[in-house]
């Protein structure tokens, strides 16, 4: 069953959800960003129990983390069957912060595979994210991790339905505002 709040769907399983939520971290259609400065960064990663909190984060880690998170979004846009807005340059973004990534893999002590870096906490925090990505791939849950197809919200969103072929984040918001004016004859992108 899926859950709303503020219009928004907040139901996920934990790997797809952290993800979605580090995604989230800037909101589009108000142009709100959460990671705005090396605390907040590092109180993010904290708050999910991926550094310490008495990390330390840099302004050049702000700027990693949002081509990180922008080129997630880009990918997830393509979940959603979606051309990239920009022409694939978040996604570039995405693989050349990705190549500089001191990322090892290993095995956890229950024989799992676990994504993890011995660099920075801005590295150790976001192999943390990545390696969310990894177990939700692993979990069949990554392809259903969407963003809205509207394109002035672009919110990430866990799609649980049935036949995985949700398009919007909220129903109620973003799907009838679509809905709506293609009813009322106005042409308007999804």
């Amino acid at each position: 069953m899926q859950l709303e709040e503020n219009g928004f769907d907040t139901w996920a399983p934990p790997s797809p959800g952290l993800v979605r939520d580090f995604v989230n971290s800037y909101e589009p259609q108000e142009d709100a960003e959460s990671l705005d400065s090396a605390t907040a960064l590092r109180d993010w990663f904290a708050a999910r129990g991926l550094v310490p909190a008495s990390a330390r984060m840099t302004a050049d880690d702000v700027a990693a983390a949002r081509r990180i998170r922008e080129g997630l979004r880009a990918v997830l846009l393509g979940h959603a069957g979606h051309e990239a807005d920009d022409d694939g340059a978040a996604r570039r973004a995405l693989d050349a912060e990705l190549a500089h990534l001191p990322l090892r893999v290993s095995f956890d002590a229950d024989g799992g595979l676990r994504l993890t870096a011995a660099g920075s906490p801005f590295e150790r925090g976001i192999a943390g994210v990545l390696d969310a990505v990894r177990r939700s791939e692993a979990a069949g849950e990554w392809e259903r991790l969407k963003v809205c197809a509207r394109d002035t919200c672009r919110w990430a969103f866990y799609d649980a339905s049935r036949n995985h072929a949700r398009r919007w984040c909220s129903m109620a918001g973003c799907g009838n505002y679509i809905k709506m004016r293609r009813r009322s004859g106005d042409r308007v992108q999804a």
